[in-house]
């Protein structure tokens, strides 16, 4: 099995910075595309920002210029810098991963796909 868990949410004044880290963990080969999503109260998830195996990143027009996608792939984490916040940033954070591809000594290896965090709070106060 492999899971996913996100860390670095909190209570931030609008302007300021915060920094979420999203871990897999598991006995994992690869994996995909890795993404953030974000869902406010009475409203549907959308994408923040996403990033390839290979680097490639894409965003959110409302996040362009003040957010940064990056991972380690060796550590198989994704890293989410959020820089000059604002109050419409507040959400639930979820990490994302497209497929997750296990190690294994034996046997074909597994696939994991669609696989999401637990999320994590980002409130951003005025």
């Amino acid at each position: 099995q492999v899971q996913l868990v996100e860390s670095g949410g909190g209570l931030v004044q609008a302007g300021g910075s915060l920094r979420l880290s999203c871990a897999a963990s598991g006995s994992i080969f690869s994996i995909n595309t890795m993404g953030w999503y974000r869902q406010a109260p009475g409203k549907q998830r959308e994408l923040v920002a996403s990033i390839t195996s290979g680097g490639g990143t894409n965003y959110a027009d409302s996040v362009k210029g003040r957010f940064t996608i990056s991972r380690d792939n060796a550590k198989n984490t994704v890293y989410l810098q959020m820089n000059s916040l604002k109050p419409e940033d507040t959400a639930v954070y979820y990490c994302n991963a497209d497929r997750i591809t296990t190690a294994r000594a034996i046997g074909p290896r597994l696939f994991f796909d669609d696989q999401w965090g637990q999320g994590t709070q980002v409130t951003v106060s005025s």
